[in-house]
């Protein structure tokens, strides 16, 4: 990682679980760490706590589904900090929204932060690495194993398709990236359960996310982060393009 040291990471998603991780383990690592949520204040409060390390959090208020708030956001990174060398689209959701009897409301929601945003965040991304000649950037994403196979868990089957998306858009870019010469990275990264507020967000209860993850065996945060800071430091020659997560004991 020492020569990311100094370097600008955007890190969607930033205010709490992995998004949050992520950023805290960046700072750590030295590197200039910009850290997206419309929660700012969450942000802010994590920025608070780091000072004093070798890196440093900026926290921007970004609501990713406005296609005007993250061309703005990148404006900003420009004016302050030249621009981004390390895209990381952590930013995700998901609505229990069955495809029988779900509304079309619930389904943008997902499509506009899973899908959209992410190929923007994406696109200015790589604007910026190729308007100051960064050659070795790295774009990753925070996809799932639900990008890959379909849950059973009943009212995920249209974020399951938002992820399956994600999957056929890393591959995707990769072919892009080949056919230009640049050695700009991209990998994703497809954790299974993991321990955060997902579930919660998505709309169950508290009572009924405790339940599942009683039930269940679950990654944790950082150990999506770890496998991430593995795909980061990776030599320049070796893409790593999509990590499959899973808990030891999972069946």
């Amino acid at each position: 990682m020492d020569r990311w040291a100094g370097r600008v990471a955007l890190v969607t998603g930033a205010s709490t679980g992995i998004g949050a991780s992520v950023a805290r383990r960046l700072v750590a690592e030295g590197m200039r760490v910009v850290g997206a949520a419309r929660s700012v204040d969450k942000v802010q409060a994590l920025a608070d706590e780091l000072k004093g390390q070798p890196g440093s959090l900026l926290p921007i208020e970004c609501d990713l589904t406005k296609d005007d708030q993250v061309l703005a956001m990148f404006a900003r990174i420009k004016r302050e900090l030249g621009g981004v060398d390390v895209c990381i689209n952590n930013a995700g959701k998901a609505v229990l929204s069955s495809l029988t009897e779900g509304t079309p409301e619930q389904w943008r929601q997902m499509l506009d932060l899973n899908v959209v945003a992410l190929c923007l965040c994406t696109r200015e991304a790589l604007a910026s690495m190729k308007e100051r000649g960064v050659d070795d950037g790295h774009i990753i994403h925070i996809n799932s194993i639900s990008g890959h196979r379909v849950t059973v868990l009943h009212g995920l089957g249209f974020y399951c398709g938002t992820k399956h998306m994600v999957t056929a858009l890393t591959e995707a870019l990769q072919q892009e990236l080949r056919q230009t010469d640049t050695n700009i990275r991209i990998s994703a990264i497809s954790p299974g359960l993991v321990k955060t507020e997902f579930v919660v967000n998505a709309g169950l209860s508290e009572e009924a996310a405790g339940h599942i993850y009683q039930q269940l065996p679950t990654l944790q945060v950082d150990d999506v982060t770890e496998t991430l800071i593995h795909v980061l430091s990776a030599p320049p020659n070796v893409q790593v393009q999509d990590v499959l997560m899973r808990h030891t004991q999972y069946k």
